[in-house]
C-alpha cells in the first residue's frame, strides 16, 4: 500500500501518545480522520490500559492494518500475537521510555543495548532509578521500568520486591552475568520524570538517561572505559515518533514487528513479581 495511511484514535491515546503532533510530523505517511470515520482507519491507536489486548483483539478481527498501543500495561499477548500474525496487523508498543531509539537504535547504530550488553560480562552494579510524578501508579511506573531495564540488559534475574510505598519502590535482583541490580521508582515534582540507569564495571561503565517521551531534550548514551568517556550520537527523537517511525517502516514493506513477543518477557517478569 501506498500513500498516506488514515489513523484513528482513543482520547486517552490523543493525551498519553501526542498522537496529534506526531502524526503531523510524518505528514506524508499518516493522516488523522474524523471519529465518524474511525471504523474504517488503517490504523488505530489505544492506550495501553487494563484490558487492551482485548481491544486489539477486536481491531485486528476488524480489520484494522496497524496498531499502535500507548503505554501498555503487562498483559498476556499470546493470543493477540497469533491474531496479528495470521491477519496481517502490525502491532507497535509506544513504550514510555524503552522505546526510545537511543536504547535500541536498530540498523547497526550504536546504542544503549548494545553498550550494555557489550560490558555484561564484566558488569558489578547496575543501579536505576526511575521518576514520574505525584500520582502516578506506581505499577504503570514499574511496568515501564523494567521495560527500559529489560530493553538494555537482555533479561534479568531473582527479581524481587524489596520495598514498595507511597512514594515509591525498590526493587533488586541478578544480571546475566550475575552481579546484582537496584532499581528505584520515586515519585516526585523536584526532578524532571524519566529513567537513568548505570552500569559499573572494573574499569568504567555505561551511563544512559532517558527523558519523557514529551520533553524536548533528547536521552544521552555514555560508555567510560579505558579509551576514556565517549559519548554516543545523540538522536533527536522521541519514544512516540520511534514508534510510529516503525509502523511506517513495517506497513510499507508488509512485515510484521517483534513488539508482542518482547513485550512477553515483560509480562512474565511482572507477572512473576506480582505474585511475591
Amino acid at each position: 500500500m501506498s500513500g498516506q495511511y488514515t489513523v484513528s484514535a482513543t482520547q486517552a491515546a490523543l493525551k498519553a501518545g501526542a498522537v496529534t503532533q506526531t502524526v503531523a510530523s510524518l505528514p506524508a505517511t499518516f493522516k488523522t480522520v474524523a471519529e465518524a470515520h474511525a471504523g474504517t482507519a488503517d490504523v488505530l491507536v489505544m492506550a495501553g490500559g487494563a484490558g487492551w489486548t482485548a481491544d486489539a483483539l477486536a481491531a485486528v478481527a476488524a480489520g484494522t492494518r496497524g496498531i499502535v498501543v500507548v503505554n501498555p500495561v503487562p498483559e498476556d499477548t499470546t493470543e493477540l500475537a497469533a491474531a496479528a500474525k495470521t491477519a496481517g496487523t502490525a502491532v507497535v508498543l509506544d513504550l514510555r521510555w524503552a522505546s526510545n531509539p537511543a536504547l535500541v537504535a536498530g540498523n547497526g547504530q550504536p546504542d544503549a543495548r548494545g553498550a550494555v550488553r557489550s560490558a555484561m560480562g564484566s558488569a558489578a552494579l547496575l543501579d536505576s532509578v526511575a521518576a514520574s510524578t505525584p500520582g502516578t501508579e506506581l505499577p504503570e511506573l514499574l511496568a515501564a521500568h523494567l521495560a527500559a531495564l529489560l530493553a538494555v540488559s537482555g533479561q534479568l534475574g531473582d527479581v524481587r520486591v524489596i520495598r514498595s510505598d507511597s512514594t515509591g519502590y525498590t526493587v533488586g535482583g541478578r544480571l546475566p552475568n550475575g552481579a546484582p541490580f537496584t532499581a528505584q521508582g520515586v515519585l516526585t515534582a523536584a526532578r524532571p520524570a524519566g529513567v537513568g540507569i548505570h552500569l559499573y564495571t572494573a574499569d568504567g561503565g555505561v551511563d544512559v538517561r532517558v527523558p519523557d517521551p514529551d520533553a524536548a531534550w533528547p536521552a544521552e548514551v555514555r560508555v567510560t572505559g579505558a579509551h576514556g568517556q565517549l559519548l554516543l550520537p545523540t538522536l533527536y527523537e522521541s519514544a512516540h515518533r520511534s514508534a510510529w517511525r516503525r509502523l511506517k517502516d513495517h506497513l510499507g514493506a508488509g512485515t510484521l514487528p517483534d513488539d508482542l513477543a518482547g513485550f512477553a518477557r515483560l509480562a512474565d517478569l511482572y507477572s512473576t513479581l506480582a505474585a511475591t
